[in-house]
């Protein structure tokens, strides 16, 4: 048993990004179903998709990869950090939410209208629980 899937999903994608994997799965949760819709949204990955086969239901992701050169792929994804830990939660104020690497990244909060990206919560002027940040 896993006591937190949100760093779990992170690790298993960090891994599978370094082994240059075409997709990654793992156990499905409404929180990871929305956290693979924002990385979709803001092309961080290319689809992902609930499988409903057996009794758990499992979460797969497409990796995405850019050319660069001849031969060389490189990861969509080049960086993933988990913020607020089960021992120690962070929260944020609407006006306390910093981008991530000068706009380059996001950071995904969980708010009291769903989970977001930093843009998204700014613009509302809603703050959250900082989940993580993709870069």
């Amino acid at each position: 048993m896993v006591n937190d899937p949100i760093a779990d999903m992170l690790a298993r994608i960090r891994n599978a990004i370094m082994r240059r994997k075409e997709s990654v799965e793992m156990p499905s949760s409404k929180m990871l179903v929305a956290i693979a819709r924002i990385l979709k949204e803001e092309g961080f990955i290319q689809d992902y998709e609930v499988l409903e086969e057996g009794s758990f239901p499992r979460l797969r992701i497409q990796l995405k990869y850019k050319r660069e050169g001849t031969r060389k792929w490189i990861p969509a994804i080049t960086g993933l950090r988990r913020i607020s830990k089960p021992s120690r939660r962070v929260y944020v104020g609407a006006d306390e939410i910093k981008p991530v690497r000068s706009g380059l990244g996001i950071a995904i909060l969980s708010t009291s209208q769903g989970v977001m990206t930093d843009k998204e919560a700014r613009k509302r002027h809603i703050g959250g629980e900082l989940i993580c940040e993709v870069w």
